[in-house]
């Protein structure tokens, strides 16, 4: 037979296996599909090792394990499903379950900063024990913990970054653009730190989106009303909302870059596709929102660990600083720690972008009592830790008794809600189904009111048009923290609003709104931006209440992100942005407005903190 027939010949044989395997794989497909996994009855092999699944509530819906074991013995974890946040639960579904097969024990370490995820997994482990007829009690094993000698290490870089977050990996990549050996260490398992929460979008002015919407058109300025997106209206939004406390030369250098900020995040491949208004702003629009109307902060910690990770930028997790070094006044790098090693990192400058202390109860409480048991949308690591190394060597601090409440957040976790919602259209009702705030007010307006309402909570309601043009409002529904209801009437009963009379509230005031909407009037409370009608069945709230949110004091900072010390001195060599600095906020943050001072002066500290290592000399301080 010739050549060519035998491989045509084959050819069809190996067709044919490939058909069989697919049309196998389709009918394994089908069966499985009619069969949530969770619902799989547990399976005994020939050996005594029993599979079987079970399920635990993340942050983002269920978490579905598959557990192979016998009665003493946990032989393999399996992830099949979930949905958890990328860059903080998503870390957890990598690493519990080898620990936990490794350590025949479910009470290993949960993954700090995705406590949620951590514990899901472990119930989810439970109840697939029990399914399976075994006593999860037996893997309830405390685990001994051995002490380890720590070895000394050394590091040199350019320019060192402490700190993963929003800040820091910015400042990372735009000294590494400059030329600058960059290393990052992060005391987190996980980048990104509260920068990863932040929901809605990032404040700018002037930009070149802002143009093509027609934002900054004159005819946006009718009499004293001055709606356009001009950097000196951002200027004085955000002054005036601070409570007049903010440092304006900070302010102005906020503004003034923010337009640039988003070129240079345009440039590393972020794109910002619409603007909406921002909270408080006399319905002026700032807040750029990411494509896709994805959470802005996931979306650029992606996008600059992205980055990070093409420029070979080395981050360090689980390595936390613990002193800042210094010779002849000037920074020269850290000492840091990890679980083996004890590291003096030589640097010929250093960026501080360690975040805010919004997790740490005590800093906060000694500044005001009546937070010390307060819930916080903040992640564990947020406890202060650079502003206390700067202080140790000479650093000032300012506004560090200003505290931020967030109107919206979900008190049984922590969880924010997003201000995208208020701004698509959401509005605020309280338990007796009325409005009683300008929902877009400023955050601290906003939070004062809910405090004062009955039973010290209070909803907040969409439609469906909103849910259908911003991803995010699905994202709560999906999560199962969103109450629905046909009609009006049905959302008013299932909240379980305060009685009868309530029930009717709600309704006429969801009526009224939509009037007013019609006619271009919020004629209850002068709320500037309500373009959106809420008539679109079905109906949506979501339980919330205030939370602390953002700590606006910390390190003093110049314009050109360097550390001021206590006498007014430039402390030469070390630089700080992001929630860890001062001065930018005053008494109250802008919503969208730590965005784009993570990005303006965590690009302005990687660009200084490059050119000092260069040997460039900098300016100083004011």
């Amino acid at each position: 037979m010739e050549r060519s027939k035998i491989t045509d010949i084959l050819a069809l044989v190996l067709a044919f296996a490939l058909l069989v395997v697919l049309v196998a794989d389709h009918i394994q497909a089908n069966r499985l599909g009619a069969m949530k996994p969770e619902e799989a009855q547990p399976v005994v092999a020939e050996d005594g090792k029993i599979t079987a699944t079970g399920v635990g509530k993340g942050i983002d819906g269920d978490v579905v394990v598959e557990v192979t074991a016998d009665a003493n013995k946990i032989y393999s974890v399996e992830i099949l499903q979930q949905n958890e946040t990328v860059g903080i639960g998503s870390v957890a579904v990598e690493q519990l379950p080898g620990q936990i097969v490794e350590s025949n024990s479910i009470l290993v370490d949960g993954v700090s900063g995705a406590t949620v995820t951590s514990t899901a997994i472990k119930t989810a482990i439970r109840e697939a024990l029990t399914k399976a007829g075994l006593d999860p009690a037996a893997f309830e094993v405390e685990l001994e913990t051995v002490a380890v000698e720590k070895t000394e290490a050394t590091l040199e870089c350019d320019v060192l970054v402490v700190g993963a977050g929003g800040a820091g990996l910015t400042a990372a990549v735009r000294a590494n653009q400059e030329g600058a050996d960059v290393l990052v260490i992060e005391k987190m398992p996980m980048v990104g730190g509260n920068s990863n929460r932040a929901e809605g979008g990032m404040n700018a002015a002037g930009t070149k989106l802002e143009e093509e919407l027609g934002l900054l058109d004159d005819s946006l300025v009718d009499g004293d009303n001055d709606l356009r997106s001009t950097v000196d209206n951002y200027i004085a939004d955000t002054y005036r909302l601070g409570h007049d406390l903010a440092n304006m030369d900070l302010v102005t250098r906020l503004a003034e870059s923010s337009s640039d900020a988003i070129d240079w995040l345009t440039s590393i491949g972020a794109k910002f596709t619409g603007v909406e208004p921002t909270g408080g702003c006399k319905g002026r629009s700032y807040l750029h929102q990411p494509e896709g109307g994805v959470a802005v902060g996931e979306y650029l910690v992606q996008k600059l660990s992205s980055v990070c990770e093409e420029q070979g930028i080395e981050i360090m997790l689980n390595t936390k600083a613990t002193e800042i070094l210094v010779e002849e006044g000037c920074a020269i790098g850290v000492k840091a720690e990890d679980n083996e090693h004890i590291y003096t990192i030589h640097a010929k400058s250093v960026v501080l972008a360690t975040g805010g202390f919004g997790s740490n109860f005590e800093l906060m409480s000694s500044f005001d009592p009546s937070l010390a048991n307060a819930v916080t949308t903040n992640h564990a690591g947020a406890t202060g830790d650079g502003i206390m190394m700067a202080q140790a060597i000479g650093a000032d601090t300012v506004d560090m008794e200003q505290i931020q409440l967030h109107p919206t957040v979900i008190q049984e976790n922590g969880l924010l809600v997003s201000e995208s919602l208020r701004s698509k259209g959401a509005i605020v009702v309280n338990t007796d189904g009325k409005r009683f705030v300008n929902d877009l007010a400023a955050r601290d307006v906003v939070s004062q009111a809910e405090l004062k309402q009955p039973n010290g909570y209070c909803y907040i309601v969409f439609d469906q048009n909103l849910v259908d043009n911003l991803s995010l409002a699905k994202k709560f529904i999906d999560r199962g923290f969103a109450i629905k209801g046909e009609t009006y009437e049905e959302l008013a009963k299932n909240l379980e609003l305060n009685g009868d009379e309530a029930v009717q509230n709600f309704v006429q005031t969801m009526e009224k709104w939509n009037v007013d909407v019609a006619n271009g009037e919020d004629t209850e409370f002068g709320r500037e931006s309500m373009q959106y009608s809420l008539d679109t069945a079905p109906f949506y709230a979501i339980k919330i209440a205030p939370g602390i949110h953002h700590t606006m004091g910390g390190i003093k900072i110049d314009t050109n992100a360097q550390v001021i010390d206590t006498d007014g001195n430039v402390i030469p060599g070390l630089f700080a942005a992001g929630e860890t600095t001062g001065g930018i906020h005053g008494g109250n943050r802008v919503g969208g407005n730590a965005v784009c001072d993570f990005v303006v002066f965590g690009r302005i500290a990687g660009a200084g903190a490059a050119a000092y290592a260069a040997g460039a000399e900098m300016q100083e301080a004011a």
